[in-house]
């Protein structure tokens, strides 16, 4: 896969998940000045003088009022949200599972507040 087309994360300023885009569009995004890489992933783009770092997760400067769409949660966004890394540990694995934080035996909800990456 091209580097320029990988997924990245896009939050909006209150860390919420907005959208995924290529990393293209987020390099754009930070070069502007209207985002903030959170996470990079492997690899760099690379320049003729310059090498950045891949972002796999980059925060808007600015509030976005967005639509109710949302980014699906689903194990694989939360994976991908904390970048395949135990929460509770720091492991990094490709073979994780995702917690609840507050257990669904207490009450605890389904959200992208209380599900975390786990080994």
């Amino acid at each position: 896969m091209i580097v320029l087309d990988r997924s990245v994360l896009v939050l909006n300023q209150n860390y919420e998940p907005l959208n995924v885009c290529s990393v293209r569009r987020a390099l754009a995004l930070v070069f502007r000045g209207k985002a903030s890489s959170v996470e990079t992933g492997p690899g760099a783009v690379r320049s003729v003088s310059s090498s950045y770092a891949v972002p796999s997760v980059v925060r808007l400067e600015r509030y976005v009022r967005a639509p109710r769409r949302r980014v699906v949660l689903s194990k694989r966004n939360v994976l991908r949200r904390d970048n395949y890394e135990c929460q509770y540990c720091g492991v990094r694995d490709r073979k994780m599972t995702i917690d609840h934080v507050i257990p669904k035996t207490h009450d605890g909800p389904s959200s992208w507040e209380n599900l975390v990456a786990a080994c």
